[in-house]
């Protein structure tokens, strides 16, 4: 029994001397498979055989909950509020020390679908309480099975396991995995949480009964499902909300509701009694999930309703269709989790890639000129005030810090500083990212502060600035101090580390002999001559000589002893690419212009959304290799350019080649800038030379109708649009193998593709001759399944002449002076 409590205002004032106080309402509801079962009914278009309560309920025989609930506003859209719980108060037992169990009235043996609520009070032992559709082994029902205690030694499993497993359908919420030891991250990024599930599924013990499960779903809050289907083959699937991670959807200051996962539960059932009976089950639990997922919130947000004296728990409307939920089914996306054993393999998959067909600078091109709320739409997405990524490595260090800062902030008693370091190139915006998270947390309540050490000339200085820290501190706000390059030298190498070392570990600091206390603060100790922190620390040195006397100079400094007080830290990555590894830069760059588009030149975006910018513009800023001061040199470009009052940022508005020079590489940008315009005054060179080379070589099939005899001038305009169409889509053919063209002024090296390449651009070739059929008429319309099918059995003659093409591709090119080059973006 769950017994709600909430308090009301007087309702008599001028009656007895206790009705002038604060009324305290109760009112008992069932729980737990009691409440499944409810909403199981009102989910499934079946009858439900369940349990009942006894008449005299309100004893001691059934345990009891005790819940105080408060008003709480709907959701951060909607302002109306609700009862949620407030708090929970805790369980009352029974005089016997057990529960007692529930007996199912009416039960029968040809159940099509059992749903078992084992919350591990001694259910899952008592076997004359299971229902009969599985004690009969004859019988072959769909079992949904809602453990919360995840061990395979209790009977119900193990006979489960020997006779149902091929229809059961375990649901096991993920914070009861984690209870057991499972170490799964949480919050961090939806990349990392269900790589790590997968790896725990397959390496702990703990989780070996589950191995062989046909079907297994996780919900990891109301954010997110993993589903691992195993039948005969394992897969798992991640379904998720791209803008937000697990635990997002609840806050503290919205409450709490009990039954989210039996809400799940109830709709997967539900789902799943629409086909059970066809076999289909990975598509009826895949389905479900998201339905699951979208009743689940509509749950919370429902809450207990707004007049408790006539509630209506659960609202029925939860497991009815309305408009809204077609948004909230679409909200959900999802996508198969690969199984990775090298941890730098698993570092390296990202869902931006696995969601989207096109490459990273098309979707880099489009989220500029689109924006990310519809080029980013289905892809996992973190937010913290005006501070937006998309990048896995950025997305997990800002959401460890935040996770850091959320917890700190929202403790009591604590009596020293949280310090967390950050580190970047200059002009990557170390001190944005941190300072938009803490205020994302707490705005009310963060107060920033920022000091530059290399301006302090004196330990007196830093004195003074913690005596204002303190100040801040006793005014109740929490001191957000940036300490900007804090590991510049002052008195050597490192210099003013020693001084932060109480501050750090004791939360003081001295002045001539009078100690202070310094109170709650967050000290963020921004790098200033590092860009990692593994350069911080000397980590990336190999040459032993090098490491050892870095070692001595470090520990000479405190180095050890600063780093240890460290809490956590971030490395901010910024536009330019850091390494090899670093695949998604490009996509970082895309945020960052379309940001300072959007702040600084709002009159360019139009009413659809549209950025008014030169695409050559756009390429430039997107390829260009290296910004000379990276963020700093992005928006110092758009400052220099002649914008503030045009509506389009054409070619023509940009800095002239000597000042764009302070910035970048103005040669390479102004290559990037015109290669559109360039490529396109060269379509009939290119053509011309592309029809020449392939006709030279006896060996190929001839184009049909092409006559080898005729030049270029006096070829008909049918042939000539034939050569024209295919080198106008070159360069996004070769965006597909990870390639691009750009103009120089010489003849470059000839580029070798290599088999695989020549494969890949072969069939892209294909497809958009079959493509340009359609349009005109002349092809059918096809899926791309049966478009792989009509490859195979294309004509080996068409596949030999398109194959041909490609391959003098690049020679073609480089003799118009267009150069292929690798992106180096891996996969």
């Amino acid at each position: 029994m769950n017994n709600l409590l909430w308090t009301s205002n007087p309702k008599n004032t001028a009656g007895h001397n206790w009705q002038g106080h604060t009324n305290v309402s109760t009112l008992g509801n069932p729980g737990e498979s009691l409440l499944l079962a409810r909403m199981i009914t009102q989910s499934a278009n079946m009858d439900v055989i369940s349990p009942n309560l006894s008449p005299d309920y309100y004893g001691d025989r059934y345990l009891s909950s005790f819940t105080e609930l408060e008003l709480f506003r709907i959701s951060d859209k909607n302002s109306g509020r609700v009862y949620r719980v407030g708090r929970f108060l805790g369980f009352k037992g029974t005089h016997t020390g057990k529960p007692e169990l529930l007996s199912l009235e009416n039960d029968v043996r040809d159940a099509e679908i059992v749903v078992i609520d084992d919350e591990n009070n001694g259910f899952n032992n008592a076997q004359d309480f299971w229902p009969l559709a599985i004690k009969t082994t004859e019988s072959k029902p769909v079992v949904l099975y809602k453990m919360n205690n995840p061990i395979g030694t209790n009977l119900l499993w193990q006979h489960l396991d020997r006779f149902h497993i091929e229809r059961t359908v375990v649901i096991i919420n993920a914070d009861d995995l984690r209870a057991k030891g499972v170490n799964i991250s949480k919050s961090i990024s939806w990349e990392k949480t269900a790589l790590d599930f997968v790896w725990q599924l397959n390496n702990n013990p703990n989780l070996s009964f589950l191995a062989d499960c046909r079907h297994l779903v996780v919900p990891f809050g109301l954010e997110g499902v993993i589903y691992y289907k195993n039948e005969g083959e394992a897969e798992a699937f991640l379904y998720f909300l791209p803008y937000e991670f697990e635990g997002d959807f609840i806050r503290e200051d919205l409450g709490y509701m009990y039954g989210l996962t039996s809400c799940f539960v109830a709709a997967l059932t539900g789902t799943v009694s629409e086909g059970y009976d066809k076999g289909d089950l990975p598509e009826l639990i895949s389905k479900g999930i998201r339905v699951g997922m979208a009743a689940a919130r509509k749950y919370f947000n429902a809450g207990f309703g707004n007049d408790l004296n006539n509630l209506i728990f659960p609202n029925p409307s939860i497991f009815r269709e309305n408009p809204d939920d077609s948004d909230l089914m679409e909200d959900v996306q999802s996508v198969r989790i690969p199984v990775i054993g090298d941890s730098k393999a698993q570092n390296r998959w990202y869902i931006l890639k696995e969601k989207n067909t096109a490459n990273l600078a098309d979707i880099a091109f489009d989220l500029v000129k689109n924006g990310e709320e519809k080029a980013l739409k289905y892809i996992p997405t973190a937010r913290f005030g005006n501070l937006k990524a998309v990048d896995r490595t950025e997305i997990e260090s800002y959401r460890s810090i935040k996770n850091l800062l959320s917890e700190y902030i929202n403790a009591v008693n604590v009596t020293r500083p949280l310090s967390i370091a950050v580190f970047g190139t200059p002009g990557s915006g170390k001190s944005f990212g941190v300072t938009e998270i803490a205020a994302s947390i707490a705005p009310s309540q963060i107060q920033r502060l920022v000091y530059n050490l290399s301006q302090f000339h004196s330990p007196e200085e830093l004195i003074r600035a913690f005596h204002k820290i303190s100040d801040y501190s006793l005014l109740g706000k929490i001191p957000f101090i940036i300490f900007d390059e804090f590991d510049s030298d002052f008195e050597g190498n490192l210099g003013w580390l020693k001084y932060f070392l109480a501050p750090m570990q004791d939360g003081v600091y001295r002045e001539e002999q009078t100690i202070h206390p310094i109170g709650k603060a967050i000290f963020v100790f921004a790098g200033g001559t590092s860009s990692t922190f593994r350069e911080f620390c000397g980590d990336d040195l190999e040459d032993e000589m090098e490491i050892s006397h870095f070692a001595k100079k470090f520990k000479a400094a405190k180095g050890p002893d600063f780093v240890s007080r460290l809490r956590g830290y971030v490395n901010i990555l910024g536009p330019n690419r850091t390494s090899v590894d670093d695949q998604l830069y490009i996509i970082r760059r895309a945020m960052l212009l379309r940001a300072l588009v959007d702040r600084k030149l709002p009159q360019m975006i139009n009413e659809k959304g549209e950025a008014q910018i030169d695409n050559g513009v756009i390429r430039a800023m997107l390829k260009i290799p290296r910004f000379k001061h990276e963020t700093r040199s992005m928006e110092a470009i758009i400052e220099m350019s002649m914008v503030n009052r045009a509506k389009r940022w054409d070619q023509s508005l940009l800095p002239p080649k000597e000042q764009l020079s302070l910035h970048v590489d103005e040669e390479q940008f102004l290559r990037y800038m015109m290669h559109d315009a360039i490529f396109g005054e060269k379509v009939d060179e290119l053509a011309s030379a592309l029809r020449f080379k392939y006709n030279q070589q006896e060996e190929n099939w001839p184009v049909p109708g092409d006559d080898i005899l005729t030049d270029w001038k006096n070829l008909g305009e049918e042939h000539k649009e034939f050569f024209r169409s295919q080198v106008k889509c070159i360069p996004d053919a070769l965006l597909h193998i990870q390639c691009d063209v750009i103009y120089v002024d010489c003849i470059p090296e000839n580029m070798e593709f290599s088999e695989n390449e020549i494969e890949q651009l072969t069939l892209f070739e294909y497809k958009r001759r079959m493509i340009r059929s359609r349009e005109n008429g002349t092809g059918p319309v096809l899926d791309k399944n049966m478009e792989m099918v009509v490859w195979e059995h294309t004509d080996q003659d068409l596949k030999q002449q398109i194959n041909q093409m490609v391959r003098l591709w690049a020679d073609v090119l480089a003799m118009s002076h267009f150069k292929v080059e690798r992106l180096k973006i891996e996969d």
